[in-house]
């Protein structure tokens, strides 16, 4: 009685958090930090949007190394995500092509601009010239890649990895060990044109290559700060610069505009610092948007796009809902043979199936899994799954009651009996959901990616749901009904 309790107590706790979770709402599910989409995440074959296909713009007997592959797509992911496009989706596919979808994207010909470019990250030596964020200048480093016009590069533009920065504000970056400070805006000389093209060429102490690693942390305040390392030959240079110019000005520059600029206080020797946030601090979104523009601030490689596919919002909504609707048919079957055969047992399995699906689709929420057309299959198959469980269980049952087994008996050898034979195929099926998953991500296979995670997901829910949920259910059900004729009740 004491487990069933636990049980009970877990099984209400969960299902409660579940349909919370899962009422749909306008505004972003948040619990401190966390935070989710007020509703499921749709994909592309739902909502509509766009497919880009995008490939190494090298020779055709290049090798393309495939790290250079990943940490392009890790870009491109983070770009599309600085345009505002939600619930994107980057793929490696083969050894050369990157696969972008973009559910519900309105404006595709930016956006396909967007990730096309290559984006320079410089370290820039201002000198005694203090210049806010946003400034755009000439450097050294192909200095033919400034804008031409004044006029047009003091507008933002959506062609660089500039889109995924949210600027940090002037006077609140300093970067730490006490040796480089942005100074207060207000005590900061500014320029009368702050967005003005400078016609003098900048040089570049070093580039974004050099960056060995990037991490955001706290300090021993409890702020958020951005750590980051330097490999053997950018510690050189920047231990050389920095020792040189205690007092100047050193500029973080994207694509020819200043994300910040902090002055050097002292000098930085071992190839690390900290980036902090000056006197106000950093929020989380600003620390690790910093840390992206240092970590992935140019391309490795170029790309070009060789095709891009435009998925009508129309088709969509008429596979989703006929989708539902063949799902809502498929369970009213299940519903009528489960009652038929199984009786009480196969009622009480439809109502833990109920729960299931409750639970599972607050997983897929909070996770969150971006839901196509495969993904709803794996779905509905881990739901005839979690039937198949309670189907073992329940056929054990019938043949204990036959053996002349009271009810109580019946129930604890029905489930330990079946117990292997449900943990053996649900293995088998988390090791094939496991291996269409890898296949999908090698390949490219979007959609064999979204079918094998909603199945893993599944599966493993539904031996909780079986093992636990119909299982307390079922005892709720014998011990208040007080069934005497066990035969007919059970399908015996």
């Amino acid at each position: 009685m004491s487990r069933r309790l636990v049980n009970i107590v877990l099984i209400v706790i969960l299902l409660g958090v579940a349909i919370w979770v899962d009422i749909p709402k306008e505004q972003p599910l948040k619990i401190g930090d966390f935070s989710r989409p007020g509703n499921l995440q749709l994909g592309l074959d739902l909502q509509g949007g766009l497919q880009v296909l995008l490939e190494a713009d090298v020779a055709a007997d290049a090798v393309v190394d495939a790290g250079q592959l990943e940490t392009a797509r890790q870009i491109l992911e983070n770009r599309a995500n600085g345009l505002g496009v939600s619930e994107v989706v980057f793929q490696v596919a083969g050894d050369r092509r990157i696969m972008g979808e973009f559910p519900g994207l309105k404006n595709p010909e930016e956006v396909v601009a967007t990730l096309k470019e290559t984006g320079q990250l410089e370290f820039v030596d201002l000198g005694d010239e203090y210049l806010p964020d946003g400034t755009v200048l000439k450097t050294e480093q192909n200095t033919s890649a400034a804008p031409a016009d004044p006029q047009a590069s003091a507008e933002p533009t959506l062609t660089t990895e500039e889109t995924i920065v949210k600027t940090v504000e002037a006077g609140r970056t300093a970067v730490a060990q006490g040796t480089l400070v942005v100074p207060d805006a207000e005590a900061t000389p500014q320029p009368a044109d702050a967005t003005a093209t400078p016609e003098k060429v900048y040089k570049t102490v070093m580039t974004g290559d050099k960056i060995k690693s990037i991490s955001v942390t706290t300090d021993a305040l409890g702020k958020y700060v951005v750590d980051f390392e330097l490999k053997d030959d950018g510690t050189a240079i920047f231990a050389d610069y920095t020792s040189k110019n205690v007092g100047k000005f050193l500029a973080i520059v994207l694509d020819k505009k200043i994300v910040s600029a902090p002055r050097v206080e002292s000098a930085i020797t071992e190839g690390r610092g900290q980036i902090s946030g000056g006197q106000n601090g950093f929020s989380y979104e600003e620390a690790n948007n910093l840390a992206i523009t240092l970590r992935y601030g140019s391309l490795p490689i170029p790309l070009k796009v060789v095709e891009t596919r435009v998925v009508g919002p129309t088709l969509g909504q008429d596979s989703l809902n006929k989708s539902i609707l063949a799902g809502l048919i498929g369970f009213l079957l299940v519903i009528l043979f489960m009652t038929i055969y199984y009786r009480l047992p196969g009622a009480i399995a439809i109502l833990a199936i109920i729960s299931y699906a409750v639970i599972t689709l607050a997983v897929y929420k909070l996770i969150p899994v971006t839901l196509t057309l495969p993904g709803i299959a794996g779905f509905l198959l881990s739901t005839g799954g979690a039937l198949d469980a309670n189907i073992l269980i329940f056929e054990r049952l019938k043949e204990e009651l036959r053996a002349g087994r009271t009810l109580k008996q019946a129930m604890d050898i029905s489930w330990k009996r079946a117990w292997p034979s449900i943990r053996d195929s649900n293995i088998a099926t988390l090791i094939t959901s496991a291996i269409l998953f890898w296949f999908g991500s090698a390949f490219g296979a979007s959609m064999v990616k979204g079918f094998a995670l909603t199945l893993a997901l599944g599966v493993a829910i539904s031996l909780f749901s079986a093992i636990v949920i119909t299982r307390t259910y079922l005892g709720l059900a014998v011990d208040g009904l007080k069934i005497t004729k066990t035969a007919r009740w059970y399908g015996a």
